[in-house]
């Protein structure tokens, strides 16, 4: 399927480099407002630039626009590609308001074309492999999750603005403080959720700008820091974080009656999956204990130890639930495949089947992130939903 890109910033690389790894998909053209940084992209990927946006919507050759823009822009942008009966895929969030992505919606459906939404983190073989596992009772039911997006304390302290990818972008800096961290971050484990839980009914949340100088100029700074805690049905609880203050800790932990699945690093699509159960094995119990007293106890006579302080704990490793599928994206080593949600819409549009990066579920998405990052009231009562969304195939 021949596809455009339109914004050729930061993380337009990622999609560039993954596309290499699946068969069938080319990226023809590619748009941007800033004239240096659309030649400068085209010509490192080698891929034709479009003297005007209007120039990617009149080619009958393309089927399909990857909107990535910055988030303020994708409405504008979405909305001229469906109402050209263009396919969309764009990246997170859809839109900044409910009422905007909802009107996409209502002009994708009167133009008959789809339209899908980052993060598709989901699809990848972690997220498949802890859904799985809840899904076959490894942890009994499900009561509590802990679910964490802190990016470290980049700013000032990093200076993110100086951030390049290898065809030249600079990380959006400005853009990302005054847009807010939990905008830019909450969907990865959100959708997430939604994909093992369902719509959450209920938000209760707080936020708070902690560090208001991040070293840049800035008309407006959002939040950078949010907690929450979202229900789902039949009692489970989600506990939410986005912050650009704590330490780095991008993990997730699903609670259950039987243990416990944790997932240090929720940006890997083929991060490690471990199970916890509450009730060890006695001797394997007593090898925790004696492991940990003899730490404590050389800690205290050499007050240095060549690794750091923790309790030992034995874990099972889950096994993956699908074949590893990782393309990587070279670009600033990151660890995911963009490619996964366009793949997805194409082979829906292809099957004739519902894709399961659904506008209606960026729009729940946008709604609880616009509780999360500017609560309104205690005790926020949800009002979108979306159609059920289907694991993949998992392996025998």
């Amino acid at each position: 399927m021949k596809t455009a890109i339109i914004g050729c910033g930061y993380v337009a690389d990622f999609y560039a480099n993954n596309v290499k790894g699946h068969e069938g998909f080319e990226i023809s053209k590619a748009f941007d407002i800033d004239q240096a940084r659309l030649q400068q992209f085209c010509k490192y990927f080698e891929i034709a630039s479009a003297a005007s946006i209007e120039e990617v919507l009149n080619d009958s050759s393309i089927e399909m626009v990857l909107n990535l823009t910055n988030p303020r822009s994708h409405f504008d942008v979405t909305k001229k590609c469906l109402e050209a009966g263009k396919h969309v895929y764009s990246e997170k969030p859809i839109a900044m308001t409910v009422a905007q992505s909802q009107e996409l919606i209502q002009i994708a459906n009167q133009h008959k074309v789809r339209l899908g939404c980052a993060p598709c983190s989901v699809l990848g073989d972690t997220a498949q492999t802890v859904w799985k596992a809840i899904e076959d009772g490894m942890i009994g039911k499900v009561r509590l999750v802990y679910a964490n997006y802190d990016d470290g304390m980049i700013a000032p302290n990093m200076s993110p603005w100086t951030w390049t990818t290898e065809s030249g972008a600079k990380w959006p800096a400005k853009d990302e403080f005054e847009v807010g961290c939990t905008f830019e971050h909450a969907g990865y484990f959100l959708t997430w959720l939604a994909a093992y839980f369902g719509p959450a009914r209920r938000v209760t949340a707080f936020s708070s700008t902690q560090i208001p100088d991040k070293g840049i100029a800035v008309d407006s700074m959002a939040p950078d820091f949010s907690v929450g805690c979202l229900e789902y049905d039949d009692g489970v609880v989600a506990r939410v974080t986005s912050g650009l203050v704590a330490p780095q800790d991008k993990s997730l932990t699903v609670v259950g009656d039987e243990g416990a699945l944790t997932v240090p690093y929720l940006r890997n699509d083929q991060e490690k999956v471990f199970l916890t159960r509450d009730r060890k094995p006695k001797n394997l119990a007593r090898v925790e204990n004696w492991m940990n007293r003899i730490q404590r106890r050389l800690s205290f006579v050499s007050r240095k130890l060549p690794w750091p302080i923790q309790e030992w704990s034995f874990q099972e490793q889950v096994p993956f639930a699908r074949t590893k599928s990782f393309r990587p994206a070279a670009a600033a080593g990151k660890h995911v495949d963009f490619w996964r949600g366009p793949v997805d819409l194409a082979n829906a549009i292809k099957e004739d089947r519902p894709h399961r990066m659904s506008a209606e579920l960026a729009v729940h998405v946008v709604e609880l992130i616009n509780e999360l990052q500017h609560p309104t009231k205690n005790g926020y009562e949800v009002e979108t939903s979306f159609p059920k969304i289907e694991p993949l195939e998992w392996d025998a």
